[in-house]
């Protein structure tokens, strides 16, 4: 399947800001929800089949400040696996650093929070994840097609 190439206003030096404040928007609602409000994506292929959603808390790799992310998720058994899609941009997202500086993190599914180590798929974890990852999330084939580095898949393991 041909996907077009990356429109270009997806590259507006203002998106970035509208995106922080919007994640930071959806990260009150969903804490004060218990997920019940920003707990399912409905945007692009979310909107006929919306795509559960986590709060992913990440320490900044050089700063050490503390952030929390909203990502799309699969369960995988006792794993959670999320996407560093960055909607197709050709470099990885910052989660995703900070993530490998410090892959102890904790995850918020709806009202729960819980410890996790993150892992980046191996090649063949990947080979069989992604294609449940566009089964879940139509876009994130979309979003490969848009870039030339492989897009990372992370996978959350219960911290025992």
């Amino acid at each position: 399947m041909t996907h077009p190439p990356r429109p270009r206003q997806l590259d507006s030096p203002l998106l970035p800001k509208i995106f922080k404040y919007v994640g930071r928007a959806q990260v009150w609602v969903y804490r004060r929800t218990g997920g019940r409000i920003g707990g399912l994506w409905r945007i692009g292929a979310g909107f006929r089949k919306p795509v559960p959603t986590l709060l992913l808390d990440h320490r900044g790799r050089t700063s050490g400040a503390c952030y929390t992310t909203p990502l799309l998720y699969l369960a995988d058994g006792a794993d959670i696996v999320v996407v560093a899609s960055q909607g197709g941009l050709p470099r990885h997202p910052q989660w995703f650093h900070n993530l490998r500086a410090h892959p102890d993190t904790h995850i918020q599914i709806g009202r729960r929070r819980r410890p996790v180590h993150a892992v980046v798929a191996d090649p063949a974890q990947r080979a069989r994840l992604w294609p449940l990852l566009v089964e879940t999330y139509a876009d994130f084939a979309t979003y490969q097609s848009w870039t030339d580095r492989e897009i990372p898949v992370v996978i959350l393991r219960p911290a025992s």
